[in-house]
């Protein structure tokens, strides 16, 4: 037993750093009780990481499990003695603000690069100025905090990496954050207040994923960008009236994303694209586009008339996701036609895999299914999963009729 203890106390440093690295950091601490030559070995590792694997201390007095969340994270950084390149805070716990606000100072002397910060309760955190001083930071992620930098702040010119949820900051702060980190390539963004207009100038941004309450949405300079979900988490429905005769919105969105691959529509945003003239297609297609998900009402006209523009408009897709948003199919009549007409003719040369779901056998939901089955040569699995049981039957013996193009083409009837 005492060689194996010394075949891996004499292993490399860097090696232990690993292995260390990989546990707790509560383990890691407690390793310095094998022996004298492993009492600083932990004191060394470059990724620090407090979560509920530290935090799981039994006592139900909220003083003192704050008091010695508090002294752990003060006893390793004090004693820590190398880089952190890695910091992750994430507590359900309510911590003084205070002592955060001394953790990231000391940090921001260092050459941190990942800073991880999530606060699951309480009101949100206000992030001192010294955060934005961090010049080494190559990934970001923040949850329920309020950004505010200060006015020299002239951006993160090494982030790749930005995750921001549950947030607030004004619409001068948003722009200029997203502007002045140059090599961006990873934008989140979900559930923010604050700013309504979301205009992304990122020239190496490549994922784009949002979902909030917004007003409008604008790229500039984005010809990397290939993958883009976004949700729209209020009903624009109201607005649309006013808006018929104003720019189509469609086209705005389309028109700076040259080499889009993967698009998700979710919850709303299809009915803030149906804003303005919809197009019969998209004036450029998506060439590079092979993957599409909208979630939609598959009894509203407009909407189903910018689906229809978006798929006309990708002519390689591989795979199609198709989502029913069943809250408001009881409030527009069925739409017995639109996809059924003999003029719609739209073949998909590429298309394998569809995936149909949430919806509730209504005729217009049948004749895309239809639609889609008699204009794919190549597919080869389509995947049907109803919101409930209802009608279940019957919608299996429809799709079963259905003429396919491909002979090869297998439907799958998922239930709920």
């Amino acid at each position: 037993m005492d060689k194996e203890v010394d075949r891996i106390s004499n292993l490399p440093a860097h090696v232990l750093d690993q292995i260390l690295s990989i546990l707790p950091i509560r383990d890691a601490v407690r390793t310095s009780n094998l022996s004298r030559k492993w009492r600083y070995n932990w004191s060394h590792i470059p990724h620090l990481v407090f979560d509920y694997r530290v935090f799981s201390i039994t006592s139900k007095d909220e003083t003192v499990i704050k008091n010695k969340l508090v002294n752990i994270i003060d006893h390793v950084l004090l004693l820590h003695n190398g880089p952190v390149y890695k910091f992750k805070l994430s507590h359900s716990k309510i911590l003084g603000c205070s002592d955060i606000d001394r953790w990231i100072l000391h940090l921001s002397r260092g050459s941190t690069e990942e800073f991880i910060l999530l606060i699951w309760r309480g009101q949100r955190y206000k992030l001192p100025s010294c955060l934005f001083s961090f010049g080494n930071l190559i990934h970001l992620k923040l949850f329920n905090c309020l950004l505010k930098p200060p006015l020299a702040f002239k951006g993160f010119r090494n982030l790749k990496n930005l995750d921001i949820q549950y947030v607030t900051l004004a619409q001068e702060v948003f722009e200029n954050l997203i502007s002045s980190c140059p090599l961006l390539e990873r934008l989140t963004l979900i559930n923010f207040d604050g700013f309504t207009h979301l205009k992304i100038n990122a020239p190496n941004l490549q994922l784009f994923d949002v979902g909030g309450v917004f007003d409008d949405v604008s790229f500039e300079n984005n010809s990397l960008l290939t993958l883009v979900s976004i949700g729209l988490y209020k009903n624009v429905k109201n607005d649309w009236n006013m808006s018929r005769g104003s720019s189509s919105k469609l086209l705005s969105f389309f028109v700076n994303l040259p080499h889009i691959r993967r698009l998700e529509i979710q919850s709303y945003f299809i009915k803030y694209l149906a804003i303005g003239k919809i197009p019969s297609n998209l004036p450029k297609p998506c060439m590079d586009l092979n993957y599409i998900s909208i979630r939609m009402n598959f009894n509203d006209f407009e909407e189903n008339s910018v689906a229809f523009c978006l798929l006309k408009s990708c002519p390689n897709l591989q795979e199609i996701e198709m989502l029913g948003r069943l809250e408001e199919q009881a409030v527009v009549g069925p739409l017995t036609s639109f996809w059924g007409d003999d003029h719609w003719k739209c073949l998909f040369g590429q298309l394998r895999l569809v995936k149909i779901a949430d919806i509730s056998g209504t005729r217009s939901e049948l004749d895309f299914m239809k639609f889609l089955l008699s204009n794919s040569p190549v597919l080869e699995q389509m995947t049907v999963k109803p919101a409930s049981n209802e009608g279940g039957l019957e919608l299996v013996k429809e799709l079963l009729r259905f003429r396919r193009a491909s002979i090869q083409a297998e439907v799958i009837y998922m239930g709920p």
